[in-house]
């Protein structure tokens, strides 16, 4: 049960709020917290950011507080919202070292960290994660269609609150198969003009 009395008090503990006055940026972040706060279920711009991410980073951390951060990949909309506060993902055979799954078993807080490096936006959402065994029709749901990776079990996730940083510092980098696309299309465009100049100009 979430007792923060404001969403964003799930990152700004105690500890954290004392470094921010010390440092002089808690008024700042008090006037945040007493005015829109930050978002606890997915808006529509949100929304937009999972369905077209193609990667995230998973945090979790065992009971002892060791944290870990696994990468997830996988086709635009591998990460689904399945309502306002639950996203889900099919979580793939891989090297069979089972940290996060081990780790979720003791400690199931959890934290998605989501860099858009094209539009130069980072998005961090914290909640609670927890992993579903033997449910075939959700699996069905989550396994991406493009892969022959094999589906082991789904992982879903629980919304506590999330916010989105500035782009400071962020580089500008474009996913390969965006620049492909874009250099078919111009390709595509240089063909149909070198066809066009060799038109006499009666053909024209």
């Amino acid at each position: 049960m979430n007792t923060c009395r404001y969403a964003s008090d799930v990152a700004f503990t105690a500890a954290v709020k004392a470094e921010q006055e010390r440092d002089g940026s808690r008024a700042q972040y008090e006037r945040m917290e007493k005015s829109k706060g930050w978002a606890t279920t997915v808006t529509p711009d949100l929304a937009a950011t999972l369905v077209a991410a193609r990667s995230f980073y998973l945090g979790t951390a065992n009971a002892e507080g060791q944290p870990y951060i696994q990468h997830r990949g996988g086709a635009a909309g591998f990460l689904k919202v399945l309502d306002e506060r639950t996203l889900a993902f099919a979580d793939l055979a891989g090297n069979r070292q089972y940290i996060t799954a081990g780790n979720l078993s003791e400690n199931p807080r959890a934290f998605i960290f989501l860099m858009d490096y094209a539009r130069r936006r980072r998005t961090k959402i914290w909640g609670r994660a927890r992993i579903v065994e033997n449910d075939e029709d959700l699996l069905s749901r989550l396994r991406p269609s493009q892969s022959n990776a094999v589906a082991e079990r789904a992982i879903l996730f629980e919304i506590e609150a999330w916010d989105r940083n500035c782009p400071q510092h962020i580089p500008q980098l474009i996913a390969v198969e965006d620049v492909e696309a874009a250099l078919g299309q111009l390709q595509k465009r240089i063909l149909q003009l070198e066809s066009e100049l060799e038109l006499t100009p009666s053909e024209l």
